[in-house]
């Protein structure tokens, strides 16, 4: 069971999960770390859950939602964008409804991705770019295994004003 432990669930979006991803899509304080600058609608986001292959190799990102297994609620999402399988490299993406947030999931979610790409889809390295100042960012992936191997200057432009990213990647060991 690659994508669950006995705290989480990892799973494709569901029509039920619109609402949630309605918020966290259309929460502006996320937006300066998705790289996001436009809402979006409720039909755009049925859309998605209605259309998406749900296959990594075709849309070359996919969405997770992550799921509390007691009371089967979201509490987040993870995604791996800009899939690359000649170069077997994707980013990773994470959020954590702030309700949920220092309860360990976001550390959860992420092992089991990390295992996921790993175990199944064989890559050899995940990656994610982290604002210079999200230093709780930098904790979680420094704790899953991520490395910072490159700073970024004025990489970001957020809320009229330039900041550093850093490139965080973790590498997994060849068979």
């Amino acid at each position: 069971m690659y994508l669950q432990s006995d705290i989480l669930l990892l799973r494709a979006p569901e029509l039920d999960d619109l609402d949630f991803l309605f918020h966290i899509e259309n929460d502006t304080r996320l937006w300066c770390v998705s790289g996001c600058k436009t809402p979006y609608s409720r039909y755009l986001l049925q859309q998605y859950i209605e259309t998406n292959t749900h296959d990594i190799y075709t849309d070359k990102q996919a969405r997770l939602m992550i799921v509390h297994r007691q009371s089967n609620q979201p509490v987040g999402a993870i995604d791996l964008i800009d899939f690359s399988p000649a170069d077997r490299r994707a980013e990773v993406g994470i959020v954590i409804e702030q309700e949920y947030r220092r309860k360990g999931y976001a550390h959860e979610a992420l092992t089991l991705l990390c295992r996921y790409a790993e175990q199944v889809l064989d890559l050899h390295q995940l990656y994610a770019y982290i604002i210079e100042s999200n230093t709780p960012a930098q904790r979680l992936f420094a704790s899953c295994g991520f490395k910072q191997t490159a700073t970024l200057p004025e990489w970001a432009f957020i809320n009229k004003k330039y900041h550093s990213v850093h490139l965080y990647q973790h590498f997994f060991s060849e068979k």
